[in-house]
């Protein structure tokens, strides 16, 4: 690799390659994402989900009931571990309310998702 070195201070500071070399460079970062992202796929631990919990939520279902019953919680399970009512997850899975931001977070902690699994776009 050739390279061409710019000073500052008298400390390299830049390296300058031809177009090639960086495309070349490129190529092999990618490459490596990619075997570092096919090595965490074969390490399996990524939880699989379900076809039907998948096909549930392209669906449209409510995505918190979708979660809850995949992970077998009833409603006053759920909102026993919430700290909330029963009748409010049961007015979030209808979609009559809006969930504040504060009981949106424990119920993706309690569910074991991330909190943009349960919020819609």
């Amino acid at each position: 690799m050739t390279a061409q070195f710019i000073e500052k201070n008298g400390q390299r500071e830049y390296a300058v390659i031809p177009i090639a070399e960086y495309e070349a460079l490129l190529d092999k970062a990618e490459m490596l994402d990619d075997n570092k992202a096919f090595d965490a796929a074969l390490a399996g631990n990524d939880e699989l989900i379900p076809e039907a919990v998948v096909q549930r939520l392209l669906a449209g279902e409510n995505k918190i009931k979708v979660w809850r019953e995949h992970r077998k919680f009833t409603q006053t399970q759920l909102a026993e571990q919430a700290g909330i009512a029963q009748a409010t997850i049961g007015q979030l899975e209808t979609g009559t309310r809006t969930g504040s931001l504060s009981v949106l977070k424990k119920i993706a902690v309690i569910l074991r998702v991330d909190l943009d699994d349960l919020v819609d776009e």
